[in-house]
Protein backbone atom coordinates (compact mmCIF):
# COMPACT_ATOMS: atom_id res chain seq x y z
CA UNK A 1 0.00 0.00 0.00
CA UNK A 2 2.78 2.57 1.12
CA UNK A 3 4.94 1.76 -2.03
CA UNK A 4 2.58 4.22 -4.35
CA UNK A 5 3.88 7.09 -2.10
CA UNK A 6 7.00 8.18 -4.47
CA UNK A 7 9.63 8.04 -3.12
CA UNK A 8 13.32 10.18 -3.09
CA UNK A 9 15.89 11.15 -1.17
CA UNK A 10 16.63 14.18 0.62
CA UNK A 11 14.84 16.53 1.82
CA UNK A 12 13.81 18.44 5.21
CA UNK A 13 10.35 20.07 4.29
CA UNK A 14 7.38 17.81 3.86
CA UNK A 15 6.17 17.57 -0.17
CA UNK A 16 2.68 19.07 0.18
CA UNK A 17 -0.16 20.06 -2.23
CA UNK A 18 -3.67 21.36 -2.18
CA UNK A 19 -7.02 22.05 -3.93
CA UNK A 20 -9.49 24.17 -2.44
CA UNK A 21 -10.34 21.28 -0.57
CA UNK A 22 -8.08 18.86 0.16
CA UNK A 23 -4.09 18.99 1.73
CA UNK A 24 -1.85 16.07 0.76
CA UNK A 25 1.23 15.90 2.58
CA UNK A 26 4.06 12.93 1.31
CA UNK A 27 6.71 12.12 3.85
CA UNK A 28 9.44 10.64 2.29
CA UNK A 29 11.25 10.03 5.34
CA UNK A 30 10.37 10.50 9.51
CA UNK A 31 11.07 14.10 10.05
CA UNK A 32 9.18 15.22 6.99
CA UNK A 33 6.27 12.91 8.61
CA UNK A 34 6.79 14.75 11.94
CA UNK A 35 6.24 18.01 10.60
CA UNK A 36 2.91 16.58 8.28
CA UNK A 37 1.97 15.55 11.41
CA UNK A 38 2.12 18.15 13.43
CA UNK A 39 0.83 20.11 11.06
CA UNK A 40 -2.43 18.35 10.64
CA UNK A 41 -2.79 17.38 14.85
CA UNK A 42 -1.61 18.31 18.12
CA UNK A 43 2.62 18.42 18.52
CA UNK A 44 3.53 14.35 18.61
CA UNK A 45 6.23 12.67 18.95
CA UNK A 46 7.27 10.64 16.22
CA UNK A 47 9.60 7.69 15.39
CA UNK A 48 10.30 4.63 13.68
CA UNK A 49 12.31 2.03 14.45
CA UNK A 50 13.35 1.59 10.42
CA UNK A 51 13.57 5.29 9.88
CA UNK A 52 15.95 4.32 6.35
CA UNK A 53 12.71 2.74 4.48
CA UNK A 54 9.77 5.29 5.90
CA UNK A 55 7.24 6.26 4.14
CA UNK A 56 4.02 8.37 4.98
CA UNK A 57 0.75 10.22 3.23
CA UNK A 58 -2.17 12.43 4.74
CA UNK A 59 -4.07 13.81 2.67
CA UNK A 60 -6.95 15.96 4.98
CA UNK A 61 -10.06 18.24 4.34
CA UNK A 62 -11.32 20.50 7.17
CA UNK A 63 -14.68 22.18 7.96
CA UNK A 64 -16.10 24.31 11.06
CA UNK A 65 -13.82 22.83 13.72
CA UNK A 66 -13.62 19.32 12.42
CA UNK A 67 -11.11 18.03 10.58
CA UNK A 68 -10.63 14.41 8.74
CA UNK A 69 -7.63 12.96 7.80
CA UNK A 70 -6.60 10.01 5.72
CA UNK A 71 -3.21 8.21 7.48
CA UNK A 72 -0.94 6.03 5.17
CA UNK A 73 2.25 5.05 6.57
CA UNK A 74 4.95 2.51 7.19
CA UNK A 75 5.68 1.48 10.39
CA UNK A 76 6.41 4.00 13.51
CA UNK A 77 5.17 5.48 17.08
CA UNK A 78 3.24 8.45 18.02
CA UNK A 79 3.59 9.22 21.77
CA UNK A 80 1.40 12.55 22.87
CA UNK A 81 3.47 13.93 25.98
CA UNK A 82 2.77 15.11 29.26
CA UNK A 83 5.61 17.87 27.92
CA UNK A 84 3.32 18.13 24.53
CA UNK A 85 0.31 18.59 25.99
CA UNK A 86 2.07 21.43 28.49
CA UNK A 87 2.30 23.49 25.52
CA UNK A 88 -1.82 24.10 26.18
CA UNK A 89 -3.16 23.56 22.65
CA UNK A 90 -6.94 23.33 22.95
CA UNK A 91 -8.18 19.65 24.12
CA UNK A 92 -10.01 17.57 20.94
CA UNK A 93 -11.23 14.44 20.86
CA UNK A 94 -10.00 12.53 17.63
CA UNK A 95 -11.87 9.06 16.56
CA UNK A 96 -9.62 6.53 14.32
CA UNK A 97 -11.12 4.09 12.13
CA UNK A 98 -8.51 1.63 10.79
CA UNK A 99 -8.78 1.06 7.28
CA UNK A 100 -5.88 -1.46 6.64
CA UNK A 101 -3.30 -3.09 8.48
CA UNK A 102 -3.70 -2.85 12.60
CA UNK A 103 -2.59 -0.57 14.95
CA UNK A 104 -1.93 -0.58 18.90
CA UNK A 105 -3.64 3.11 21.43
CA UNK A 106 -2.49 2.95 24.68
CA UNK A 107 -4.27 6.13 26.82
CA UNK A 108 -5.42 6.19 30.44
CA UNK A 109 -3.99 2.72 31.51
CA UNK A 110 -6.04 0.57 28.78
CA UNK A 111 -4.95 -0.95 25.01
CA UNK A 112 -6.73 -1.61 22.15
CA UNK A 113 -5.35 -3.34 19.38
CA UNK A 114 -7.45 -2.26 15.98
CA UNK A 115 -7.75 -3.74 12.89
CA UNK A 116 -9.50 -2.56 9.76
CA UNK A 117 -13.15 -1.46 10.66
CA UNK A 118 -12.59 -0.92 14.57
CA UNK A 119 -12.99 2.61 15.96
CA UNK A 120 -11.63 3.79 18.87
CA UNK A 121 -11.43 7.44 20.22
CA UNK A 122 -8.40 9.40 22.40
CA UNK A 123 -8.32 12.62 23.79
CA UNK A 124 -5.25 14.95 23.34
CA UNK A 125 -5.65 16.17 27.05
CA UNK A 126 -3.61 13.53 28.13
CA UNK A 127 -0.78 11.35 27.17
CA UNK A 128 -1.62 9.06 24.62
CA UNK A 129 0.51 6.19 22.61
CA UNK A 130 -0.05 4.81 19.07
CA UNK A 131 2.01 2.21 17.51
CA UNK A 132 2.04 0.75 14.39
CA UNK A 133 4.14 -2.02 13.24
CA UNK A 134 3.19 -2.84 9.57
CA UNK A 135 2.31 -0.91 6.91
CA UNK A 136 -1.54 0.91 7.89
CA UNK A 137 -4.55 3.02 6.71
CA UNK A 138 -6.42 5.00 9.52
CA UNK A 139 -8.94 7.41 9.12
CA UNK A 140 -8.94 10.22 11.44
CA UNK A 141 -11.24 12.53 12.99
CA UNK A 142 -10.68 15.48 15.36
CA UNK A 143 -12.60 17.85 16.56
CA UNK A 144 -12.81 20.07 19.68
CA UNK A 145 -14.54 18.41 22.87
CA UNK A 146 -17.63 20.48 22.88
CA UNK A 147 -19.07 19.39 19.36
CA UNK A 148 -19.90 16.15 21.16
CA UNK A 149 -23.01 16.09 23.40
CA UNK A 150 -21.24 13.50 25.45
CA UNK A 151 -19.80 15.15 28.62
CA UNK A 152 -15.55 14.41 28.52
CA UNK A 153 -15.47 12.40 31.74
CA UNK A 154 -18.16 10.04 30.02
CA UNK A 155 -15.70 9.57 27.19
CA UNK A 156 -12.72 9.10 29.30
CA UNK A 157 -14.27 5.81 29.75
CA UNK A 158 -14.17 4.87 26.11
CA UNK A 159 -10.24 6.03 25.64
CA UNK A 160 -8.13 3.05 23.89
CA UNK A 161 -11.52 1.09 24.00
CA UNK A 162 -12.16 -1.41 20.78
CA UNK A 163 -15.24 -0.63 18.89
CA UNK A 164 -15.38 -3.82 16.64
CA UNK A 165 -16.39 -2.40 13.02
CA UNK A 166 -18.67 -5.08 12.32
CA UNK A 167 -21.21 -5.08 15.63
CA UNK A 168 -24.00 -3.49 16.20
CA UNK A 169 -24.58 -0.04 15.39
CA UNK A 170 -20.94 0.27 14.20
CA UNK A 171 -21.35 -1.97 11.35
CA UNK A 172 -23.57 1.19 10.33
CA UNK A 173 -21.47 3.77 10.93
CA UNK A 174 -18.51 2.79 9.63
CA UNK A 175 -19.21 2.74 6.39
CA UNK A 176 -20.60 6.17 6.92
CA UNK A 177 -17.04 7.74 7.85
CA UNK A 178 -14.79 4.93 5.08
CA UNK A 179 -16.66 7.35 2.58
CA UNK A 180 -15.99 10.24 3.97
CA UNK A 181 -12.36 9.45 4.14
CA UNK A 182 -12.32 8.84 0.32
CA UNK A 183 -14.47 11.78 -0.42
CA UNK A 184 -12.46 14.15 0.93
CA UNK A 185 -13.15 16.87 -1.66
CA UNK A 186 -16.86 17.23 -0.70
CA UNK A 187 -15.27 18.13 2.94
CA UNK A 188 -16.15 21.82 2.42
CA UNK A 189 -18.47 24.27 2.53
CA UNK A 190 -22.72 24.14 3.82
CA UNK A 191 -22.52 20.75 2.29
CA UNK A 192 -19.07 19.54 4.47
CA UNK A 193 -20.36 21.29 7.51
CA UNK A 194 -23.55 18.80 7.17
CA UNK A 195 -21.42 15.62 6.34
CA UNK A 196 -18.97 16.71 9.51
CA UNK A 197 -22.62 17.16 11.83
CA UNK A 198 -23.65 13.94 11.01
CA UNK A 199 -20.32 12.20 11.34
CA UNK A 200 -20.22 13.39 14.87
CA UNK A 201 -23.77 12.57 15.58
CA UNK A 202 -22.92 8.97 14.35
CA UNK A 203 -19.95 8.77 16.58
CA UNK A 204 -21.76 9.93 19.36
CA UNK A 205 -24.73 7.62 18.96
CA UNK A 206 -22.23 4.47 18.62
CA UNK A 207 -20.14 5.36 21.80
CA UNK A 208 -23.59 6.35 23.84
CA UNK A 209 -24.91 2.38 23.00
CA UNK A 210 -21.27 1.84 24.44
CA UNK A 211 -22.11 3.63 27.63
CA UNK A 212 -25.26 2.01 27.77
CA UNK A 213 -27.14 5.83 27.59
CA UNK A 214 -29.21 4.31 24.63
CA UNK A 215 -31.75 2.19 26.56
CA UNK A 216 -32.39 1.31 30.28
CA UNK A 217 -29.85 1.21 32.91
CA UNK A 218 -29.41 -0.19 36.09
CA UNK A 219 -27.60 2.49 37.69
CA UNK A 220 -30.18 5.06 39.34
CA UNK A 221 -27.46 7.65 38.79
CA UNK A 222 -26.62 7.35 35.54
CA UNK A 223 -30.23 6.92 34.30
CA UNK A 224 -31.38 10.17 36.14
CA UNK A 225 -28.17 12.74 34.24
CA UNK A 226 -29.36 10.94 31.02
CA UNK A 227 -33.15 11.77 31.74
CA UNK A 228 -31.36 15.51 32.45
CA UNK A 229 -29.74 16.05 29.56
CA UNK A 230 -32.52 15.12 27.43
CA UNK A 231 -34.98 17.06 29.30
CA UNK A 232 -32.53 19.85 29.03
CA UNK A 233 -31.90 19.49 25.21
CA UNK A 234 -35.69 19.54 24.84
CA UNK A 235 -36.20 22.83 26.21
CA UNK A 236 -33.40 24.83 25.48
CA UNK A 237 -35.60 27.45 24.05
CA UNK A 238 -37.72 28.10 26.79
CA UNK A 239 -36.65 31.09 29.04
CA UNK A 240 -37.52 29.52 32.08
CA UNK A 241 -35.00 26.86 31.56
CA UNK A 242 -32.64 26.82 35.27
CA UNK A 243 -31.65 24.77 37.85
CA UNK A 244 -35.05 25.66 39.57
CA UNK A 245 -37.20 24.01 36.83
CA UNK A 246 -34.78 21.57 36.27
CA UNK A 247 -34.92 20.35 39.61
CA UNK A 248 -38.55 20.32 39.60
CA UNK A 249 -39.16 17.88 37.29
CA UNK A 250 -37.39 15.76 38.44
CA UNK A 251 -38.30 15.92 41.56
CA UNK A 252 -35.02 16.53 43.40
CA UNK A 253 -33.57 19.16 45.06
CA UNK A 254 -31.23 21.86 43.48
CA UNK A 255 -28.26 21.31 45.67
CA UNK A 256 -29.00 17.65 44.33
CA UNK A 257 -28.86 19.07 40.82
CA UNK A 258 -26.13 20.95 41.06
CA UNK A 259 -23.74 17.89 42.93
CA UNK A 260 -24.78 15.69 39.90
CA UNK A 261 -23.10 18.56 37.75
CA UNK A 262 -20.38 19.72 39.82
CA UNK A 263 -19.42 15.42 39.83
CA UNK A 264 -18.93 15.76 35.85
CA UNK A 265 -16.39 18.73 36.12
CA UNK A 266 -19.70 21.51 35.09
CA UNK A 267 -22.42 23.36 36.29
CA UNK A 268 -25.76 23.44 35.28
CA UNK A 269 -25.76 26.27 33.68
CA UNK A 270 -22.23 25.99 31.92
CA UNK A 271 -23.96 23.06 30.27
CA UNK A 272 -26.64 24.53 29.16
CA UNK A 273 -25.16 27.64 28.01
CA UNK A 274 -23.17 25.22 26.04
CA UNK A 275 -25.72 23.53 23.94
CA UNK A 276 -27.19 26.97 23.46
CA UNK A 277 -24.05 28.09 21.67
CA UNK A 278 -23.87 24.65 19.81
CA UNK A 279 -27.19 24.73 18.45
CA UNK A 280 -26.92 28.43 17.60
CA UNK A 281 -23.44 27.69 15.54
CA UNK A 282 -25.49 25.02 14.06
CA UNK A 283 -28.05 27.57 12.68
CA UNK A 284 -25.76 30.21 11.91
CA UNK A 285 -24.44 28.25 9.24
CA UNK A 286 -27.53 26.55 7.68
CA UNK A 287 -28.31 28.37 4.31
CA UNK A 288 -32.17 27.89 5.05
CA UNK A 289 -31.87 29.90 7.99
CA UNK A 290 -29.30 32.68 6.65
CA UNK A 291 -32.20 35.03 5.87
CA UNK A 292 -33.31 34.95 9.66
CA UNK A 293 -31.31 37.63 11.68
CA UNK A 294 -28.49 36.89 14.06
CA UNK A 295 -30.35 38.17 17.02
CA UNK A 296 -33.28 35.83 16.13
CA UNK A 297 -31.31 32.57 16.04
CA UNK A 298 -29.99 33.74 19.62
CA UNK A 299 -34.00 34.09 20.71
CA UNK A 300 -34.62 30.56 19.09
CA UNK A 301 -32.42 28.59 21.28
CA UNK A 302 -33.11 30.62 24.78
CA UNK A 303 -30.83 33.83 24.71
CA UNK A 304 -33.07 37.07 25.30
CA UNK A 305 -30.46 39.35 25.57
CA UNK A 306 -28.61 39.81 21.80
CA UNK A 307 -25.41 41.76 23.61
CA UNK A 308 -25.00 38.52 26.17
CA UNK A 309 -25.41 36.35 23.09
CA UNK A 310 -22.79 37.67 21.02
CA UNK A 311 -20.36 38.07 24.46
CA UNK A 312 -21.14 34.68 25.15
CA UNK A 313 -20.45 33.19 21.09
CA UNK A 314 -17.21 34.98 20.46
CA UNK A 315 -16.06 33.91 24.22
CA UNK A 316 -16.71 30.31 23.44
CA UNK A 317 -15.48 30.08 20.03
CA UNK A 318 -13.04 33.45 19.31
CA UNK A 319 -15.25 35.30 17.27
CA UNK A 320 -18.46 37.23 17.36
CA UNK A 321 -21.45 35.44 15.72
CA UNK A 322 -21.98 37.93 12.58
CA UNK A 323 -18.51 37.57 11.19
CA UNK A 324 -18.75 33.66 12.18
CA UNK A 325 -21.73 33.49 10.15
CA UNK A 326 -19.92 35.60 7.08
CA UNK A 327 -16.95 33.07 7.32
CA UNK A 328 -18.77 30.55 6.60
Amino acid sequence: MINTIPGGRGGSVVSTTSSDVVTTAIARNISEFRAAVNDSFVPLQVTSDHPDRFRGLIRGAGVDDVHVSDVRATDHQVHRTPELIARGDAPHFKVSLMLHGTGLLIQDGREALLSPGDLAVYDTSRPYSLVFDEDFRTMVVMFPRHLITLPPDMMGQLTAVRVPGTDGLASVVTPYLTQLAANLDQFHGTTGARLAHSALDLVATVFSHELGLDGATSDPHRALMQRIRGYIDRNLASTDLGPASIAAAHYISTRHLHGLFQEQGTTVSTWIRTRRLEQCRRDLIDPVLADRPVAAIAARWGFVDAAHFSRAFKSAFGVAPSEFRAAH
